[in-house]
């Protein structure tokens, strides 16, 4: 930040706008203001799963995972701008792989639960959705780089794994969903 804030009111919000890094102002409701308010959400829902018992590789990719979202939110901030590449997609790839093989074969649709560290991170994973939903809306009439879609798009299925990781490390099991059957 080449401008450090010493005072966090402005003000210059109060007419329903907010500002973006490059100086121009947008409503807050526009949807570039309305994915970086996911993003952020997101790596807030991100930082409480940080404050529940994890192994120690599912922490260090969180906290990755959370400088990556920054990073987003920052190109988000940026009309035009690109801070992620297809690398941190492909690096989420491999760690969907390598966590995805200590788990045994789905053979049924999983409820989120389990674990409040599973619970927390499915919250995030519908999170994640929601982001990856509201950069879809924006792409429609706006620039958004596809490695970001693509990041989010693999971040919520890294997420859903992780919640199987979890519920395994805290010794419980998944929520399986069982279909009603009719009288």
């Amino acid at each position: 930040m080449a401008n450090r804030l010493t005072r966090i009111y402005t003000r210059t919000g109060d007419d329903g706008t907010t500002g973006l890094a490059d100086g121009s102002r947008l409503a807050k409701d526009h949807a570039r203001v309305e994915a970086m308010g996911d993003v952020d959400e997101l790596n807030s829902a991100i930082g409480m799963l940080l404050t529940e018992s994890l192994p120690s590789r599912t922490r260090e990719q969180l906290i990755k995972i959370q400088h990556r979202l920054f990073d987003l939110g920052g190109e988000l901030a940026i009309p035009g701008h690109t801070s992620l590449s297809a690398h941190q997609v492909s690096e989420l790839e491999q760690w969907l792989d390598a966590e995805n093989e200590t788990l045994p074969a789905l053979k049924e649709f999983i409820l989120p639960g389990g674990s409040r560290a599973a619970s927390q991170c499915h919250l995030a994973r519908t999170i994640c959705r929601r982001a990856e939903r509201r950069l879809v809306t924006l792409a429609q009439f706006d620039s958004v780089s596809l490695p970001s879609r693509h990041f989010l798009n693999r971040l919520s299925d890294l997420l859903f794994v992780l919640c199987r990781v979890l519920n395994r490390h805290h010794s419980v099991d998944d929520v399986y969903w069982v279909k009603q059957t009719s009288n």
